[in-house]
C-alpha cells in the first residue's frame, strides 16, 4: 500500500525488512544532524540525502521479506516530512510579518515571481522534467530544502527529482555564502539592505545567517527575520501545486499556522522551542534520508547538467531581482 503523496520505491528497498531500514534510516537522520551542526553552511538536509544517495545501492541488497512488511520509506517521506514542516512553525512568529516592514514584501513577491516564472520558461526550453524544474525553481524562490519537502507530496515528484533538486540549491547556497558578501560591500549596501538582500535572494536559512553574520549584526539579525518571513510563501505555493493533485490533502500548512499562531502567542514555552527545532530538524533529515535511499543514480547521471544550469539562472535571476527592486523601492 502506498500513502496519499508518495510513489512506489523503485527497486528492492521497498521489499526489505522494516527492521533493517528502519534502524538505517534513524542513523542515518541522526548522523545527518551531527554533521549538520559541525557544518552549518552545508546542513543536515544536504548530509541526509548524500548519506541515503550513497548508501541506496547497498540497501537494496537487504534480504526480501514479503511477509508482514511495512512502507517505511513512504512513511519517512509523507507523514514525518509532513510533521518536520508543521513543527518549523514554532520557529515563526506572525508578529514578525510586521517588524520586517511593509516595504519589504514587494521585494519577497517579486523576487518569487520572477523565479518560478523562469523555472517553468527556461526549464522547458532546457528540456527538464515538469517536475525537477517545479521543485528547483521553488526551492530557489522560498527556503531551499524545506520547500521542496514541503511540495513533494503536492507534486508526488520521484526521489531522483527531489535529490537532484536539493543538490542543485546547495550548491548555489555555498556559492550565496562566499559571493554575496564581498558584492555587497562592492555595491555599498548598508547591513539593512544586506540583510534584505540576503533573506529574499539566499534560499536555505543556514546559508542565510552566514552570508549575513559575515556582513554584520544588524545585517544578521534582518536577514533572519526576512528568511522567516519569506518561509511563509510555502502555503500559497503548496496549495496551488496541491489543486492538481488527486491525492495529497494539505492539511499539515494549516497545522503549521496554528503552531506559528501559538509561538506568537507566547503559548510555546521558550525553554521548549530549541527542542522542537532540532526534532524538525531530525524529521526532514529522516525524511531525506529516505528519499536519498530510494533514489535512482543512474537517472541522476542521464538526467544531465542542465537542472545545474537552470538553478545558476534561477540563482543570478533572483539575486539580481531583489537588489533591482531594493533599488527601485528606495529600500
Amino acid at each position: 500500500m502506498t500513502l496519499p503523496g508518495t510513489r512506489p520505491v523503485p527497486g528492492g528497498l521497498r521489499r526489505a525488512e522494516p527492521g533493517q531500514v528502519l534502524p538505517l534510516l534513524l542513523v542515518l537522520g541522526l548522523a545527518a544532524c551531527t554533521a549538520g551542526a559541525f557544518v552549518p553552511s552545508v546542513g543536515a538536509p544536504v548530509f541526509a540525502v548524500a548519506g541515503g544517495v550513497l548508501l541506496s545501492r547497498a540497501a537494496r541488497r537487504l534480504p526480501d521479506r514479503a511477509a508482514g512488511r511495512e512502507p517505511v520509506l513512504d512513511v519517512a517521506r509523507g507523514p514525518v516530512l509532513r510533521l518536520s514542516i508543521v513543527l518549523l512553525g514554532a520557529q515563526l512568529s506572525l508578529g514578525e510579518v510586521v517588524s520586517v516592514g511593509v516595504g519589504s514584501v514587494p521585494v519577497m513577491l517579486g523576487t518569487l515571481a520572477v523565479c518560478l516564472l523562469l523555472a517553468a520558461l527556461v526549464g522547458r526550453r532546457l528540456g527538464i522534467p515538469s517536475d525537477l524544474r517545479t521543485l528547483i525553481g521553488v526551492g530557489t524562490g522560498i527556503c531551499g530544502a524545506s520547500a521542496i519537502a514541503a511540495v513533494t507530496p503536492a507534486l508526488r515528484a520521484k526521489s531522483g527529482d527531489v535529490a537532484y533538486a536539493i543538490s542543485t540549491i546547495f550548491f548555489f547556497n555555498v556559492a550565496a555564502v562566499l559571493v554575496f558578501p564581498p558584492l555587497g560591500h562592492l555595491l555599498g549596501l548598508d547591513q539593512r539592505a544586506f540583510g534584505l538582500f540576503a533573506g529574499t535572494a539566499i534560499n536555505d536559512t543556514s546559508a542565510v545567517v552566514a552570508a549575513a553574520t559575515a556582513y554584520g549584526p544588524v545585517a544578521a539579525q534582518h536577514a533572519v527575520v526576512v528568511k522567516l518571513v519569506r518561509t511563509l510563501m510555502i502555503i500559497p505555493v503548496t496549495l496551488v501545486l496541491s489543486k492538481g493533485a488527486r491525492a495529497p490533502k494539505p492539511w499539515f500548512l494549516g497545522a503549521f499556522l496554528l503552531v506559528a499562531a501559538a509561538h506568537t502567542l507566547g503559548l510555546v514555552p521558550g525553554e521548549l522551542q530549541p527542542l522542537l527545532h532540532r526534532l524538525a530538524l531530525f524529521c526532514i533529515a529522516v525524511a531525506l534520508a529516505a528519499v536519498g535511499l530510494s533514489t535512482d543514480v543512474a537517472a541522476l547521471r542521464r538526467a544531465g547538467p542542465r537542472p545545474l544550469l537552470l538553478g545558476l539562472i534561477l540563482w543570478i535571476a533572483v539575486g539580481a531581482t531583489s537588489l533591482g527592486l531594493q533599488r527601485l523601492t528606495g529600500l
